[in-house]
């Protein structure tokens, strides 16, 4: 009896402790929301937050520790079958993200065709290209549109800024195109400037040639090339390119041109065949186009000058300093970064063609191009 005496008495004590505890808490909770931010209870929970502070801190790597240990272990556990469907899922994104790329890509080249088409009205079938001939000597591609689309053998074929060939052969459903840079090619051209006549030809190195120019006539480094329509082999007023450099070795009276190309062959994807021009006067639009490019071409180079004067400035040498300024003239005079455009179109040509641009965009003398030009390459 007086054992169950003793076990009766701590349990009411203990019952007496909680209801306590209970009553206690309750009292506090009520003053917690009761009281302001600078009430009593609010203070020490401040004080008690600071006390405590340090200890979660040392704390913090520990459980950061733990919750990657918890990722290995779930990462150990998960079956084969989990894994191969997780490495399904990120082939598919893989491959849906550089499609997507991919179709950016083509449709940007497709609005440049058809900003070309819309310039010069034209009338015509855009085409891809599916093959291109493999000998050194005969630079031609095939293209996925033919006699059934209304392609016929003569008519000329544009890229994205300019004229790159002709057709030669025709199929059904495919032509074959011969480009402006093969050897067999022949195009009847003139500068635009000054009117001088003579033949675009390619070579076997790839590089376009304005051939039997007059020595008498005009010409500079930058002027546009377009075709002149003599002979009806291509359409009049195409842009072709850009005087690259005046060879004057081929004769006395005579003058050979390095042309640089408005379109890389090596490049092209797609085409446009040209049925017919609507455009009254297709050499202005020619030149606009050309300006358009040049623009283009100085905002880009602008935008790279800039990068290297910042790099130079930070780096603090002084030679970097001196390139800085060079490079500042030079854009001040226009040669610097035309100079840059034309020289990427024309090869291993760019001092010339840095002169070029010069010529092109002031109409100065070849001399005061090829100043411009020096200025750049510095």
């Amino acid at each position: 009896m007086a054992l169950n005496f003793q076990q009766r008495g701590r349990s009411g004590a203990s019952s007496g402790l909680l209801a306590l505890f209970l009553a206690v808490s309750l009292i506090l909770v009520i003053i917690y929301t009761r009281e302001g931010d600078v009430g009593p209870l609010h203070r020490a929970q401040a004080t008690m937050s600071g006390l405590l502070a340090p200890v979660q801190m040392a704390g913090a790597p520990v459980g950061a520790a733990t919750a990657q240990m918890q990722d290995v272990v779930v990462d150990a556990t998960v079956d084969e079958e989990s894994l191969s469907a997780l490495r399904e899922q990120n082939r598919q994104l893989v491959a849906q993200y550089a499609q997507g790329e991919e179709d950016r890509l083509e449709a940007e080249r497709l609005r440049g065709l058809l900003g070309l088409k819309d310039a010069y009205e034209m009338e015509g079938v855009a085409a891809r290209i599916i093959g291109r001939s493999t000998q050194a000597w005969s630079q031609t591609v095939t293209v996925d549109a033919g006699s059934a689309e209304g392609v016929d053998a003569g008519q000329t074929v544009m890229g994205a800024t300019g004229v790159v060939g002709q057709v030669i052969d025709v199929a059904d459903h495919s032509a074959t195109v011969r480009l402006l840079t093969d050897p067999n090619s022949g195009a009847a051209a003139m500068v635009q400037s000054s009117r001088a006549e003579g033949i675009v030809r390619g070579s076997l190195e790839g590089l376009l040639y304005l051939e039997d120019v007059a020595a008498d006539k005009q010409v500079s480094l930058g002027d546009v090339v377009i075709t002149s329509g003599l002979g009806g082999s291509y359409v009049k007023g195409l842009i072709i390119g850009t005087v690259a450099k005046i060879d004057m070795r081929q004769g006395d009276s005579l003058r050979r041109i390095v042309v640089a190309a408005n379109d890389a062959p090596e490049l092209l994807e797609e085409v446009f065949v040209v049925f017919t021009v609507g455009a009254e006067d297709a050499a202005a639009v020619s030149a606009s186009t050309h300006r358009e490019r040049v623009r283009q071409q100085q905002a880009a180079a602008q935008g790279d000058g800039q990068g290297s004067s910042d790099d130079a400035a930070a780096s603090g040498e002084g030679s970097g300093g001196g390139s800085g300024d060079d490079a500042d003239d030079g854009a001040e005079s226009g040669g610097g970064d035309q100079g840059g455009s034309a020289g990427d179109a024309a090869g291993d040509q760019s001092g010339d063609t840095g002169a070029g641009s010069q010529g092109a965009e002031d109409g100065q003398s070849g001399d005061e191009g090829v100043s411009a030009g020096e200025g750049g390459d510095r």
